[in-house]
């Protein structure tokens, strides 16, 4: 096949019929040298098939057939059958007047069936060579209509009118849901928003900083609709909501003065309206830059709050060992953005630390035991949101703002008793069996106290095995029948006495038939009240509790005591309250009780007018100086010693400035008692060096570090003497920081007492309320002495070196005097075993000195 006809076959494919010019095939092979069907002469082409359409397609197109509808053939035959090469006037025309070396334009078809732009065919759009049948093929496929061809402009305008369709309704959207969460919320206060379907609160400071945010009504099922309160239900200056047969929620705003301080408050209050309702507010912390301090400490709570977590449970004092509160406990919760969550004292409140919601809850709920006793047929919740510009100023404004200060009412001999348990060592006599607590002990362990040469002699406590029984509240005389002269020769050396006495009356006691047929003790709720309730307290396995809310009850222990007193001249007494769990389980007294905790309270402000006490081993409220509230007991492990930092600090935020730690090196250990049981982890002299009562020595480096940490704490109580460990190295460190501690320690805890009872801030302080800094929120093992002195002892065994951060100012160090740029963190900090790293502030230019 030639190639017209491979050409004509090709157009075919196309759907497109041959060009005017192009008749046939006989056309171009009519002449034997393969021009004639084309050419009337040889000048009119070049010789050679090959050539021949070139040629023709240079020839000259006719007017009449430049219209659109002639531009291609239809079909019928123009060439003369008898004679094979038409005359001039009967032949078809030449395309073109004149030979060109472009092509004109192909038939163009009805829009109805293709589309197609007459720019893309005009002649200087054309690619078609003069030689070349390749260029006439490129060109026929140009022409291909654009219904056939592919369009991809119109792919991308339709992708884009899409994606600007989908935007549109995004936004559309977007601003429906953000008017419609706007048309929900509401601003009550300035700076509270509320938002009533999804029960969520936002409060904001005064820069419009959201600081606080909370999820109200937690647990209530479906989506229920808050209504305005009914008039009768509404309480001036509150706003009251309501849902209906659930909840009923005031807020208000508590009045301040802008003039004192930037402290606002707002109170809230649930209403439960069914019993199988319980309020229940979570406060988020998923802002990685917020922590939260306060409330107590658990075993697995640390500092901060959130670092930890605890399921509900009843906020009561308790065993940390059991994943209960410990000892010292205050409803107060405070943030690092400058928001706080006072709880009324009356809610039945129930805490939990969720770390995997992130998450503080608070929740109001009666039970059997800790608030078995009702105070309202539902429960409610009170608390009280309090804001201010940042953590530090909020915190002292709130512990600033007390009905009075702490030193109001103190005596000079209070002030005498404060300052000498800051000065002076206390020595706890605690043996290991109550057999061996006798009046030679007691002159023994004062003789060694003297023969140091280094310590001062202070208070000499001796735990209530001074007793036959406890609760006899009488003297052993079997085993101290020289106590009196002991005693006054204790008092000639210079030391003080002190008995720890407990509200717990042994059934093994002499006084038990008393002061049960005088109806003294807790009896038993649903029960004869002449029948006592009983429990366990440390060893003993059965005991009455004293019902200190009947008033023939405090007379009784008074005459007790006093006779004591009398005869012995003790100077003070220790209060050992036990927690709420060594209650009585179904307990009732003589007057009502919020909680178990509120007993040691009653308690502690019964006697503490007619009294001297110098502690309370729990409390939920601050007592009154000089009375300070000891630490948990602690085991003699690392484990144990890396507790009391976190502890000394979250019991100082609850404003309790006056804290007294356990013994260096851990406390004692009473087989039976419960309170805490021995570790295995703790850590006991390799040696086995005991002492003479044989209770087995800590172990040596532990004794060591303890040691260094105690000397910067409020008071230093010692049970193991440091001659006991026949070392000169550790009697050598033990001279160096009694040195220190009356040096520079003393004098700075005296300076900060000042403080604490004016505002009642805490002597040892978080590094954040020293100075600022995003490190110090989470500091939990260094401290602060006041504004001054920041300690960072070493808490791991073997350690030579640690991580210390340092405050903003300017530090002087106490290992080698150097000066130490603060507001950073010093790596691999070198501290000898026998050394403890410390840190005094100086003024800012003593640098140019």
């Amino acid at each position: 096949m030639d190639n017209e006809s491979k050409f004509n076959a090709i157009a075919h494919k196309f759907k497109y019929r041959s060009p005017l010019w192009i008749e046939s095939d006989s056309d171009i092979s009519g002449s034997s040298d393969g021009v004639q069907g084309i050419c009337s002469d040889d000048s009119s082409c070049n010789s050679g098939s090959s050539g021949s359409v070139n040629n023709y397609l240079d020839s000259e197109i006719p007017d009449h057939h430049r219209s659109s509808a002639s531009a291609f053939s239809d079909g019928d035959n123009t060439v003369d059958e008898n004679n094979g090469i038409l005359s001039d006037d009967d032949k078809p025309k030449s395309p073109l007047k004149s030979p060109r070396r472009k092509s004109g334009y192909p038939r163009r078809l009805g829009r109805s069936e293709f589309s197609m732009d007459e720019d893309d065919y005009s002649p200087s759009n054309s690619v078609t060579s003069v030689n070349s049948l390749a260029s006439l093929l490129r060109e026929k496929l140009q022409s291909i209509p654009q219904k056939i061809r592919k369009k991809p402009s119109d792919y991308k305008l339709k992708a884009f009118v899409a994606l600007m369709f989908l935007a549109v309704a995004f936004f559309i959207g977007f601003a429906y849901v953000l008017y419609h969460q706007q048309a929900h919320s509401k601003t009550y206060f300035r700076n509270v928003q509320l938002n009533e379907p999804k029960r969520l609160i936002r409060i904001y400071n005064e820069d419009d900083v959201e600081i606080l945010k909370a999820n109200l009504a937690v647990g209530v099922q479906g989506k229920i609709k808050a209504f305005p309160c009914l008039p009768e239900d509404r309480r001036n200056g509150s706003q009251c909501l309501e849902w209906l047969h659930t909840l009923r929620f005031y807020m208000k705003s508590q009045p301040h003065d802008p003039g004192l301080d930037n402290t606002t408050c707002y109170s809230i209050h649930w209403q439960a309206l069914r019993p199988d309702v319980t309020p229940t507010d979570c406060f988020d912390w998923g802002d990685t830059k917020v922590h939260w301090y306060g409330g107590g400490q658990s075993f697995n709570l640390t500092w901060p709050l959130d670092a930890g977590s605890i399921s509900f449970t009843p906020f009561v004092t308790g065993d940390m060992q059991k994943s209960q509160w410990g000892n010292l406990l205050t409803r107060y919760f405070i943030n690092t953005k400058g928001a706080a969550i006072i709880v009324d004292e009356e809610t039945p409140l129930h805490v939990a630390v969720k770390p995997d919601t992130k998450e503080i809850c608070i929740r109001a709920k009666y039970d059997d035991f800790a608030f078995a006793n009702k105070i309202t047929e539902f429960p409610e919740m009170r608390y009280n949101i309090c804001t201010s510009i940042d953590m530090k100023s909020l915190h002292t404004s709130i512990h600033s703002h007390r009905s009075s200060p702490l030193w109001d009412g103190l005596k000079p001999a209070d002030m005498q008793t404060l300052d000498s348990l800051i000065s002076e060592p206390v020595w706890q006599i605690a043996p290991r069996f109550k057999h061996e607590l006798q009046a030679e002990t007691i002159a023994k362990y004062t003789e060694d106290v003297i023969n140091l040469g280094f310590l001062k002699q202070g208070h000499v406590l001796i735990n209530e095995h001074w007793q036959n029984e406890i609760g006899d509240l009488e003297v052993d005389k079997s085993r101290f029948e020289t106590l009196n002269v002991t005693v006054d020769k204790l008092h000639r050396r210079g030391f003080k006495v002190a008995f720890t006495i407990q509200p717990f009356i042994s059934t093994e006691s002499q006084n038990f038939a008393e002061t049960v047929q005088k109806r003294l003790l807790v009896s038993e709720r649903n029960s004869d009240r002449r029948i006592p309730a009983l429990t366990r307290f440390k060893s003993l396995p059965s005991a009455g509790v004293l019902d200190i809310t009947n008033n023939r009850s405090v007379p009784w222990i008074l005459d007790k005591l006093q006779a004591v007193i009398d005869e012995y001249h003790i100077d003070s007494f220790y209060f050992d309250l036990g927690t709420a769990y060594d209650i009585p389980h179904y307990y009732r007294c003589e007057s009502f009780l919020i909680n178990p905790d509120h007993y040691k309270t009653i308690f502690t402000k019964t006697f503490e007018k007619a009294l001297n006490i110098i502690g309370v081993s729990s409390a939920i409220s601050l007592p009154r100086p000089p009375i300070f509230v000891s630490l948990p007991p602690f085991e003699s492990s690392w484990e144990a010693m890396r507790r009391v930092i976190p502890t000394m600090l979250t019991y100082g935020v609850n404003g309790f400035p006056f804290l007294m730690p356990g013994a260096v090196g851990g406390d004692i250990y009473w087989p039976g008692s419960e309170q805490f049981l021995p570790s295995s982890k703790g850590s006991m002299d390799p040696m086995n060096i005991t002492q003479e009562n044989g209770i087995d020595l800590p172990e040596r480096e532990l004794y060591m570090r303890w040691l260094q940490m105690a000397t910067f704490l409020p008071v230093m109580k010692f049970t193991h003497l440091p001659s006991k460990y026949n070392d000169e190295r550790v009697l050598e460190m033990a001279k160096n920081l009694t040195l220190l501690r009356q040096k520079l320690v003393t004098p700075l805890l005296l300076k900060y007492k000042r403080e604490a009872l004016e505002e009642g801030l805490p002597l040892i302080r978080p590094l954040w309320q020293v100075s600022g800094g995003e490190a110090a929120p989470r500091v939990d093992d260094e401290f602060a002495l006041g504004d001054e002195l920041v300690v960072a002892p070493v808490l791991h065994q073997g350690q030579t070196t640690r991580e210390v951060y340092l405050p903003a100012g300017l530090w002087q160090d106490g290992i080698d005097n150097s000066l130490r740029k603060g507001n950073r963190w010093m790596h691999e900090y070198k501290v000898p075993v026998d050394k403890v790293a410390y840190f005094i502030r100086r003024p800012d230019d003593l640098r140019f000195r």
